[in-house]
């Protein structure tokens, strides 16, 4: 390997790992992928050589003969790893891990660069927030974290290009979730089907857990966590040190009732055996809407000037881009000095293992490019 050679290391093999991996095998000039790793195995290759692993499946990884296999790393190890190779490398974090994001300011003091959809360590606490970029600097490291929000949407990109080059951002709202935007979309339709009309609220969630929209576990998506900690990353971005995900106002949808219930599968299963008990407010909230000519969405705003953030149900004419939102798409809307009163709005599908594997990919190309 030359010492221009730049390595990889690929950590989470599920739904959005796969993805990345395929496209990652269609790359012209793919960089060497030395080790990949999922929670319970590490696979890498070999020193003093560092052979790359020409394979791109975790079933054709795992028989090849010539890697070296072993238990679940830790941090600390895949740093030391990473740090020893003959080139520049590079960490692809899969993971939605807490351990792992916790440890990039290890990984980019030592050197390696970050590319990751995981938001865990860029919506937790501002000191990590700040270490990370820190390090980075330290280290001479990249960071790319574009899907962490929508996606593979250019929202992150967008949002920096705004503030670099000098325009004020005054406010950002949009709707941040895939399967909150389903079930608005769903529930509360801005034209009614006359042959299909729009089912309970607890059907309708019940609906999107059966076709994959939700977490396994539907509170995942309800508690509106998954919203409040993109909204930190761009209110971060957008210059306010927001403390962390949960130090502004968040409107969960998960009844009071039943915020107590374990947080178990069995939990997560009398959740939905109850939730019907509480369609009626769910419906009151539509019809107050309706009654407005309005319908009711699910979104995040940064008032950026006032310095509030906050999560929460909100009427909106039936005429406007939010509203009009189709499936589970999402859309952002930037409000600036330069846009005036027509906001700057990126639109299209946020969630979903490919599109968000292909901001990962595009990450990682632009890092290549610049370590180059």
């Amino acid at each position: 390997m030359s010492a221009k050679t730049i390595y990889v290391g690929v950590v989470g093999i599920g739904g959005v790992g796969n993805h990345f991996l395929s496209q990652l095998s269609r790359l012209p000039n793919a960089p060497a992928l030395v080790l990949v790793a999922r929670s319970s195995q590490t696979i890498s290759s070999t020193a003093p050589s560092y052979t790359p692993i020409n394979s791109f499946t975790w079933d054709e990884i795992s028989s090849n003969p010539s890697v070296t296999k072993s238990g679940a790393w830790t941090p600390d190890q895949i740093a030391t790893y990473l740090s020893q190779l003959p080139g520049r490398a590079v960490l692809v974090d899969n993971t939605s891990d807490v351990t792992l994001a916790n440890a990039y300011p290890l990984f980019l003091s030592k050197g390696i660069s970050i590319v990751t959809p995981n938001k865990k360590a860029f919506s937790s606490s501002i000191d990590l927030w700040n270490q990370i970029f820190t390090s980075a600097t330290t280290g001479n490291a990249l960071v790319y974290h574009e899907s962490t929000v929508g996606a593979g949407l250019p929202v992150l990109s967008t949002l920096r290009d705004l503030v670099a080059t000098g325009d004020k951002v005054t406010r950002i709202e949009g709707v941040f979730s895939g399967t909150l935007s389903f079930l608005f979309n769903n529930f509360a339709p801005v034209t009614p089907s006359s042959t299909s009309p729009p089912g309970k609220w607890s059907q309708v969630v019940a609906q999107a857990k059966e076709l994959g929209y939700t977490e396994p576990d539907p509170r995942d998506d309800l508690n509106g966590m998954d919203v409040a900690r993109k909204l930190t990353i761009l209110a971060r971005i957008a210059g306010l040190q927001v403390a962390n995900s949960d130090s502004f106002p968040i409107e969960s949808l998960i009844p009071a009732e039943l915020e107590s219930l374990a947080s178990d599968s069995a939990g997560a299963a009398e959740f939905m055996t109850r939730l019907p008990e509480f369609d009626e407010r769910m419906e009151s909230v539509k019809k107050a809407a309706e009654a407005e000519g309005k319908v009711v969405r699910y979104v995040g705003s940064v008032d950026v000037v006032a310095g509030k953030v906050k999560v929460s149900l909100e009427k909106f004419d039936k005429g406007s881009a939010i509203a009009g939102l189709k499936g589970s798409d999402n859309i952002i809307s930037f409000y600036t000095e330069r846009y005036g009163a027509s906001p700057l709005i990126v639109q299209g599908a946020g969630a979903g293992g490919a599109v968000t594997a292909m901001g990962v990919t595009a990450d990682l190309i632009k890092v290549l490019q610049r370590l180059h």
